[in-house]
């Protein structure tokens, strides 16, 4: 099946067209919400501050892949491809795995 018809004919818009397309006109209101909710949480009294410390990280995590994804339409490092998109992030997925595959092990080893 080529690359055109598993994504539906269409191909990724580049440059300023990212903000004409429905799908990626969300990276907008994600920049808002997102900074936002760093503000909420920021801002937030918790009795568990290391809570607050994941949440923060999930939120500021989040929004710097958002951040990195949008440079990257807006570049057009995808060459008008789906498929990197997945390749991108396949590998962060995997490294995650790893990290948190050795720390756990290095905890197991220290009990």
């Amino acid at each position: 099946m080529a690359p055109a018809a598993a994504s539906g004919g269409s191909s990724l818009p580049s440059g300023f067209s990212v903000f004409t397309t429905f799908p990626d006109l969300l990276f907008i209101f994600e920049f808002i919400f997102g900074g936002l909710v760093w503000i909420l949480i920021a801002s937030s009294l918790v009795p568990i501050p290391l809570v607050q410390g994941w949440v923060m990280f999930v939120s500021v995590f989040c929004f710097m892949a958002t951040t990195a994804l949008l440079v990257l339409y807006i570049i057009g490092a995808h060459g008008g491809e789906t498929s990197w998109v997945t390749l991108v992030f396949s590998y962060v997925a995997t490294l995650l795995y790893v990290v948190h595959a050795v720390f756990s092990l290095i905890r197991w080893k220290s009990s």
